[in-house]
């Protein structure tokens, strides 16, 4: 059942009982998609987890929703950046919302986000990174009209996963290894894996998110 209490429309599943302070990871779908897309595989994931799924603010008039939109007309103006960042704002509120309304621990959330999603995730974090210490971006890039020009000079403690598809159609995967170029760049710890697959997670993929979620838990 969707909850409509914060300032996002969100799904979530409670860490385990008897779990102290718990981590959030928050689940950030594309473009397109909605809260239950990232959401399906909640269970699978580490139990001491407070796990949300949340709704992107845009609805589209083709269905689902987006954070912001996009220009398939106009490469040079692909990615709407005042509704990027406008969301990027709405996404730390809600993380800040989320944390005191559950009491969680405000010194480490994780972030996992697909596609646009993952876009996001890249300029939250490379502009400033607050209390977020591992970030898992698929099938994303990083948007350098989105990062803009204001890059932290503090990545300490952070750890990122990047995966894509190498038959992307939707992002192609020269853009995706921008990812791994930059945040070698800044030398943030990271593992790059590639898949012969297209915009989606196949199963090894998969299997391999969470070999990385679970050694860097």
């Amino acid at each position: 059942m969707i909850n409509t209490d914060l300032s996002l429309k969100y799904l979530y599943k409670p860490a385990k009982e008897g779990t102290e302070n718990p981590r959030l990871l928050l689940l950030m779908h594309g473009y397109g998609s909605n809260e239950q897309d990232l959401f399906s595989f909640a269970t699978e994931l580490p139990d001491d987890f407070f796990i949300v799924s949340v709704r992107a603010p845009r609805a589209l008039s083709f269905g689902g929703f987006a954070w912001y939109d996009i220009n398939f007309q106009d490469a040079q103006k692909f990615n709407d950046t005042t509704q990027a960042t406008a969301s990027i704002r709405i996404i730390r509120n809600f993380i800040s919302e989320v944390i005191a309304k559950f009491n969680l621990n405000q010194e480490e959330v994780w972030l996992c986000g697909f596609s646009q999603g993952a876009i996001l995730s890249y300029a939250m974090v490379l502009q400033n990174p607050q209390n977020i210490k591992r970030v898992m971006c698929l099938s994303g890039y990083p948007a350098q009209d989105i990062i803009g020009e204001n890059i932290s000079e503090n990545f300490d403690g952070l750890a990122f996963f990047i995966s894509h598809g190498t038959e992307d159609a939707v992002i192609p995967i020269d853009w995706a290894r921008k990812g791994d170029e930059l945040l070698s760049q800044f030398n943030i710890p990271h593992t790059y894996k590639e898949y012969r697959s297209g915009h989606g997670l196949v199963p090894q993929n998969f299997y391999d998110l969470l070999s990385w979620i679970k050694s860097h838990h």
